[in-house]
């Protein structure tokens, strides 16, 4: 699709018949060829001479404008811009792309305009912006509406993807990985992208993200659909399709989605999921919750993702030399690190009823491997009903030791000291027992209470029974 400022600039590629214009592309070319500035440059400078003719009642061509003396210039340029007062930022954007189109084409020192800047210290958030939790988040993938709209909703939400970058992905690019079955799907960010989607590989830092095991198995699913429906898919073609009924399917295949489609698949999905302000859901708000909600989250073992890492994933670039002695060539490392991530709540409980479940076991001196977490595909050795068994199992095994102590030590104890001990014990608050009714109420009553049960309990009877201890755990665990 020829878009306006082509046709009337007569653009293709880096050259331009209007004299002007040609020589704004060639300086833009030079400073870094990218296609996003190109664009940007252009419509700016076709939106501005559309304004001038408006005036002069004719289209007036950028050559004209040079015509023009610099005191028209400056008012004219200022008048544009004052167009977009409400948004000073890109007010600017505006101001200093014009500049540089005059700039270029011989406005320079004592001819170069002067046009007043606008102020960005008031300048808030103009557009509402509503970021869903994880588990609104998991809403909306689970009611899309359709496996590639249910698909996108998870990359999106699992590697924090923008938009641009989300389209600019090539099955090629995944292909080996998914025929391999790995459940965490490796996608590089590189700048190659650009040449799908100008605005992907944002200030051209490359980058490694990874799919979910959910969104690797929706991600599965769309691609036998759309193999189903449109045949073999050739590793050039965009993992994510458009689907214009205008288009062939032949030509279709070939064309990326859209910024807008992508924005009514996310809004369509937050919609359905009966979040409140589902229209100020965006695909960037998904990103902000893969931030906040999953990366600076507690990892599945307990501990947190190093802050270096976290911004790795997010595709930012590290402060001073920290960047340059990062090394992300461990895709393997990284895919590690990413594999620790819990993406749901259930997992998320369930690693706190293990970690109180570790407390007990280090408090019985028992070795713990047998529970521990599998790392290599990120999923539990035993799952939830039996690991709330083993809390239940251990912790009454716990109080039933301390009444058996306390007995044997009775029994042991003269009468007149029993005695004393009795009116010591009469005045005294009974000790409270550790509740285990769920496994998110043990797990906290085992963490809260887990320096007060090892520095309190001595209990010899359990070092003497440690090697049974340990025998049965793993009789029961092997089970």
């Amino acid at each position: 699709m020829v878009r306006a400022w082509e046709e009337r600039f007569k653009v293709s590629g880096w050259k331009s018949s209007c004299a002007s214009v040609n020589r704004l592309l060639l300086h833009l070319k030079r400073i870094g060829g990218s296609q996003a500035s190109r664009d940007l440059y252009c419509s700016i400078l076709y939106a501005f001479c559309k304004f001038v003719g408006k005036e002069e009642t004719d289209f007036i061509g950028p050559d004209d404008l040079l015509r023009l003396s610099k005191e028209d210039l400056t008012n004219r340029v200022q008048d544009f811009c004052d167009l977009k007062v409400e948004s000073p930022r890109y007010a600017n954007t505006m101001m200093q792309v014009l500049k540089t189109f005059f700039r270029i084409n011989g406005f320079k020192g004592d001819k170069e305009l002067s046009v007043e800047s606008y102020s960005l210290r008031m300048c808030g958030r103009k557009k509402p912006e509503y970021v869903p939790t994880l588990a609104e988040a998991l809403k909306m993938a689970n009611v899309a509406g359709s496996l590639k709209n249910r698909s996108i909703v998870l990359v999106l939400l699992s590697t924090g993807l923008r938009n641009s970058t989300l389209r600019a992905i090539l099955y090629g690019e995944v292909k080996k990985e998914l025929d391999n079955g790995l459940s965490n799907i490796h996608i590089r960010v590189h700048r190659g992208m650009k040449k799908i989607v100008p605005n992907a590989c944002k200030g051209g830092i490359e980058y490694s993200v990874f799919t979910s095991p959910e969104a690797t198995e929706a991600l599965q699913l769309y691609i036998k659909e759309r193999v189903r429906r449109f045949g073999k898919i050739d590793e050039g073609e965009p993992v994510f399709i458009s689907e214009p009924s205008r288009l062939h399917w032949k030509r279709r295949i070939f064309k990326p989605l859209t910024s807008r489609e992508v924005q009514l698949i996310v809004k369509e999905a937050a919609k359905r999921a009966a979040i409140e302000k589902w229209a100020d859901v965006t695909p960037h708000t998904l990103r902000k919750t893969f931030a906040t909600w999953v990366l600076c989250a507690p990892l599945i073992d307990g501990s947190r993702l190093d802050i270096k890492t976290q911004e790795v994933f997010m595709g930012h670039k590290l402060l001073g030399s920290m960047d340059a002695y990062y090394d992300r060539s461990k895709i393997e490392h990284l895919r590690g690190e990413y594999s620790k991530l819990v993406f749901n709540q259930s997992d998320r409980e369930l690693t706190k009823a293990l970690r109180a479940l570790e407390a007990v076991s280090k408090f019985l001196g028992v070795d713990k491997t047998g529970y521990a977490l599998s790392g290599t595909k990120g999923s539990w050795a035993i799952n939830s009903d039996e690991l709330l068994r083993v809390l239940r199992i251990t912790i009454k095994e716990i109080e039933q030791s301390r009444e058996t102590h306390c007995r044997s030590e009775m029994n042991a104890t003269p009468l007149y000291e029993q005695k004393n001990q009795n009116h010591a014990t009469h005045n005294r608050k009974p000790e409270q027992g550790l509740p285990f009714s769920t496994i998110k109420e043990s797990a906290r009553a085992l963490e809260d209470n887990q320096s007060e049960v090892s520095t309190k309990v001595k209990d010899p009877l359990l070092t003497r029974q440690k090697k049974t201890k340990q025998i049965e755990l793993n009789s029961f665990l092997n089970s």
